[in-house]
């Protein structure tokens, strides 16, 4: 299936809207993904924005869930998907209990809770408050990827920070949450009443009916 070309923030939350999942980076599945379907010209440009630039209005907009979803890799997924993702990934656990079950490690911990005290709260502020800072705990990004691929964490927003001036500098600052506090308690544990093995399935069978030239061992690969 050949998607539309990408041309503004609009266009990725209506194809996310329409096909469920939109990965933001090439994956191995030509044609499905961002970088793939948005113009050259709207990458990196001194004079207009780009995909980069649209991340935190589209995570705004509570139209979909965003974060690393896809092999460490960031994306995009619509909320209509989102909980059979969730339960798929999660595997029935919810964090607590995971972690009461050790399948989860302090340092994972320390940041979940981090963020879900906090409702939402930036990468900068985290590192700090979890000691993640020049001779504390090391491991901050795979802590955080792992917890985006278990579904437990998003990115909510992407913050520029200020220079004395007001003037704002460099790239976008992650701001983190948990799809609980950003969509509601119930949002992500929704299909929980499903067995993790049908929603992955469920989702398996969309894809590949969504993706019917993509080899079904990519499509695997790229849910984890």
């Amino acid at each position: 299936m050949r998607f539309r070309g990408i041309h503004s923030a609009e266009d990725i939350i209506s194809l996310v809207q329409e096909i469920g999942f939109l990965p933001f980076f090439r994956n191995g599945i030509e044609g499905f993904s961002i970088a793939d379907l948005c113009a050259p010209e709207l990458w990196m440009s001194d004079d207009i924005e780009g995909p980069w630039e649209w991340k935190g209005p589209i995570a705004r907009t509570k139209t979909c869930v965003y974060g690393k979803f896809f092999a460490g890799k960031a994306g995009y997924i619509s909320t209509e998907w989102f909980p059979d993702f969730a339960n798929y990934r999660r595997d029935g656990y919810d964090f607590d209990a995971r972690f009461d079950d050790e399948l989860a490690s302090y340092k994972d911990k320390g940041i979940y809770d981090a963020i879900a005290v906090n409702g939402e709260i930036l990468s900068k502020t985290l590192k700090e408050k979890c000691n993640y800072r020049k001779g504390g705990n090391k491991g901050f990004d795979s802590v955080i990827t792992r917890l985006q691929m278990q579904t437990y964490v998003n990115i909510a927003d992407f913050v520029y920070l200020k220079d004395r001036f007001g003037q704002t500098y460099g790239w976008g600052v992650a701001q983190y949450s948990t799809p609980e506090a950003m969509f509601g308690q119930e949002f992500a544990t929704s299909a929980y009443q499903r067995d993790p093995e049908e929603s992955k399935e469920r989702i398996l069978a969309h894809l590949t009916e969504l993706l019917p030239d993509a080899p079904e061992k990519q499509i695997r690969k790229m849910l984890g």
